[in-house]
C-alpha cells in the first residue's frame, strides 16, 4: 500500500502566509465608504489565495501531494449584509493561477466547510445558508479549474433530538443538491453524533464516497464496532469509480487523522500524530487497499506530518517513498 500524508490551511513552517486572514463584520460597518470596504475585502482574498500558491510550493519542495485548502479564503462570503456581492469576478485569475499550480504537480486540493453547515437541521434559515455555503466552496473549486476529484467533506449534522429523522432529512436534502455539487460530496464520521457505521449506511444510500476519522471512531463509536478496520471493505466500495485529476488512476480513499490530546481531553487533538495507533490500522487494511491518502489534523499541521514521517523511517516494513510517502 502506498500512503500519502497531507495537512490542513496552515504550515509552521511559512512565515507570514495566512491564507486565512479577515475582517469583521464590525470592521466593515465602520467603514464609510461601502465600495472602498467591499475592494478591501477582495484584496484580502487576493492575498489569501496567493498564500495558498505560496504553501502548494511549499508543498511541492516537500514532496507532499495533498493539501485542504482553508474555508476562509474569501473574507465575510455569505455574510447577510453582503448578499449582492460577488467575489468570484474579481477572483477569477488569482483561483485560475492556484488550480493551474495544482494540476501540473498533481495536488489533491479539497475544502471541508465549517461546522455549521448541517443538511440534517430542521431549521430553514441554516439549510439555506448551509446550501449556500457549499455552492460557495464548490464555486472556488470551479474557479480553480479541478475537476470532481476535488471535494468538500462535510459531516452528516446534528441528530435533533431524533437520529432517525435527521438521517432521513440528511438524504433527501443530499440527493435534492445539484449534480455539480453532490458529485463533489465525501462523508465523515464525526465525535459526537453519526458513528462511523452510520455515515456508511448514508453514503452507500446516497452513493458518497466516505472519509474515515478514525480518531472520531475512538471516542464515538458502537460496541460492537470498536475497531474501525471491520467496515473498511465497504469504505473502500464507496470510492469505487471515483477517478483522479485528468481520469487517469481510480482516486485513492482518503482517511483523516489525529491523536487525543491526553486522556481526560480525549476529543481534542493533540500537536502531533501517535505513529503506533496509526501504523496499527494502515497495516490491517494494506491487504486491501493498494493507495490510500491520511489527512494529518494534528495541531502543528506540517511539522506533525514531517515528524510522522522521521517516525516511520525507523519501522522496519516500510519503505519510504519520498518526503511525504511511504510503502507498506
Amino acid at each position: 500500500m502506498i500512503v500519502r500524508l497531507g495537512y490542513v490551511a496552515m504550515s509552521m513552517q511559512v512565515s507570514n502566509a495566512s491564507p486565512s486572514k479577515t475582517m469583521t463584520a464590525t470592521s466593515f460597518e465602520k467603514l464609510n465608504n461601502r465600495a472602498a470596504a467591499i475592494r478591501k475585502l477582495e484584496r484580502i482574498a487576493i492575498e489569501n489565495i496567493h498564500n495558498t500558491l505560496r504553501l502548494l510550493k511549499h508543498n511541492r519542495a516537500h514532496d507532499i501531494e495533498l493539501y485542504r485548502c482553508s474555508s476562509k479564503l474569501i473574507p465575510l462570503r455569505g455574510h447577510e449584509m453582503l448578499n449582492d456581492w460577488n467575489p468570484m469576478e474579481v477572483l477569477t485569475e488569482a483561483f485560475a493561477e492556484l488550480g493551474s499550480y495544482a494540476i501540473q504537480n498533481a495536488m489533491r486540493l479539497s475544502f471541508h466547510p465549517d461546522h455549521f453547515t448541517v443538511l440534517s437541521t430542521p431549521r430553514a434559515d441554516v439549510l439555506a445558508n448551509s446550501l449556500a455555503d457549499l455552492d460557495s466552496h464548490v464555486a472556488m473549486l470551479e474557479a480553480m479549474g479541478l475537476d470532481e476529484s476535488a471535494k468538500c467533506n462535510i459531516h452528516v449534522g446534528g441528530m435533533y433530538g431524533d437520529k432517525k429523522a435527521a438521517s432521513q432529512r440528511f438524504i433527501e436534502r443530499f440527493k435534492a443538491l445539484p449534480e455539480r455539487i453532490r458529485n463533489r460530496m465525501t462523508l465523515e464520521n464525526d465525535d459526537k453524533t453519526f458513528t462511523a457505521s452510520e455515515t456508511l449506511e448514508i453514503c452507500e444510500v446516497t452513493n458518497t464516497p466516505m472519509v474515515l476519522d478514525i480518531h472520531h471512531h475512538e471516542v464515538n463509536h458502537e460496541e460492537e464496532v470498536a475497531d474501525c478496520a471491520v467496515l473498511w471493505a465497504r469504505i473502500l466500495q464507496t470510492w469505487k469509480g471515483q477517478r483522479e485529476q485528468g481520469g487517469q488512476l481510480e482516486l485513492p480513499p482518503k482517511i483523516h487523522v489525529s491523536s487525543p490530546k491526553s486522556e481526560k481531553d480525549a476529543k481534542s487533538h493533540a500537536d502531533f500524530i501517535d505513529p503506533v495507533r496509526l501504523l496499527a490500522f494502515l497495516r490491517s487494511i494494506a491487504p486491501l487497499t493498494p493507495r490510500l491518502d491520511v489527512m494529518i489534523e494534528a495541531k502543528k499541521k506540517d511539522d506533525a506530518l514531517f515528524q510522522l514521517m522521521k517516525e516511520i523511517a525507523e519501522e522496519p516494513d516500510l519503505e519510504v517513498l519520498s518526503q511525504a510517502s511511504f510503502k507498506l
